[in-house]
């Protein structure tokens, strides 16, 4: 919502708790949830749409048929295959379980998220190698998609920026938008900031 200069107040909701009012609100018992303009909207996917068909500039969709499929594509790549092949088996072990106090990281599952890591970095740099964003020529969902895993992981050092320069470069495209900052400025408890996280020459 930064990126289209719109205002929005954050609120930490502890899903696993499933609070009765949050589950009304989202009986999948999942994060994010929107409201807006009178609406409760649930999904991120679904929500990005919304605020791009309500607010489309600046424009995180192109024009073209094939090339909106293209976005909408990789988008699911990076919320389902990446986020449950390395996210979950990377910071799910290591942050959410503590987090949540569910007990120890399982280190098996860390070293599949390990390995699957190198894979999805070098996805992402055959992908650079052809376009100038993950999707096409333009920034788009996609590239905020794969971001938002990254700088996730990269907050617990589980990235290898020097795997591939044009993946390393791209993020610090993505890190240098101004919409960008907030996000490097999160901190966990317990956890501190890498001190790379939040820098531009990194």
């Amino acid at each position: 919502m930064a990126e289209k200069k719109l205002g929005v107040e954050l609120v930490e909701e502890k899903y696993w708790e499933a609070r009765p009012e949050f589950m009304r609100r989202n009986p999948a018992g999942q994060v994010p949830i929107l409201q807006i303009d009178g609406l409760t909207l649930c999904d991120s996917v679904a929500i990005c749409e919304y605020i791009e068909e309500a607010h489309p500039t600046p424009a995180l969709m192109p024009q073209s048929v094939a090339d909106r499929a293209e976005v909408r594509r990789l988008v699911m790549w990076f919320n389902d295959k990446f986020y449950s092949e390395v996210t979950l088996n990377l910071l799910g072990e290591r942050v959410n379980k503590k987090i949540m106090g569910a007990g120890y990281p399982d280190s098996k599952n860390v070293k599949v998220g390990a390995k699957q890591i190198k894979y999805h970095l070098d996805y992402m740099g055959w992908l650079l190698d052809q376009r100038r964003w993950l999707a096409g020529d333009s920034m788009t969902m996609a590239d905020f998609a794969a971001a938002a895993q990254l700088s996730s992981l990269d907050y617990i050092r589980d990235v290898d920026w020097n795997r591939n320069a044009q993946v390393k470069d791209w993020y610090a495209k993505i890190k240098s938008r101004p919409a960008f900052r907030s996000i490097l400025a999160d901190q966990v408890a317990g956890f501190p900031q890498p001190p790379h996280y939040a820098d531009l020459d990194f």
